[in-house]
């Protein structure tokens, strides 16, 4: 039984390969100060895609704007430093210990939000570190 999150999930999945690897191409022919500026203009077009179809009522919360600001600049800062790595290492190494990122949320959701993590959650965690160690040597 396909659950309704399991479609958008494969896309993000999907999405975020694709993310993954066309920045290696794009730094073969732009400097990663320029390729940022091109992805955040393809993000514009995209927010203003949303934008037409909320037709232009966005809601209004003074703590989610700062949020949303605020996870807007640390993903456009993440997308920098990413484009930098990739220009200058190889896309295998910079992917796999990037996409690692997932456990300083778990981190931050379990102090914070107090989220439990299992413990085959925690074994998954530490295989996903030990990959990074393998794909390394």
């Amino acid at each position: 039984m396909i659950k309704e999150w399991m479609w958008p999930t494969f896309g993000a999945f999907l999405v975020w390969g694709l993310w993954g690897f066309l920045p290696k191409l794009t730094t073969r022919y732009l400097d990663a100060k320029s390729a940022i500026v091109y992805e955040v203009f393809g993000a514009m077009l995209l927010g203003a895609i949303a934008l037409f179809q909320l037709n232009f009522q966005l809601d209004v919360n003074p703590r989610g704007i700062a949020l949303a600001l605020t996870t807007g600049m640390l993903g456009f800062m993440g997308a920098f430093f990413f484009l930098t790595a990739v220009s200058k290492g190889s896309v295998t190494f910079v992917v796999t210990l990037s996409a690692l990122y997932p456990i300083v949320s778990i981190f931050l959701a379990t102090v914070f939000l107090h989220e439990t993590v299992t413990l085959k959650q925690a074994a998954g965690i530490l295989l996903a570190l030990l990959s990074v160690v393998l794909i390394a040597a």
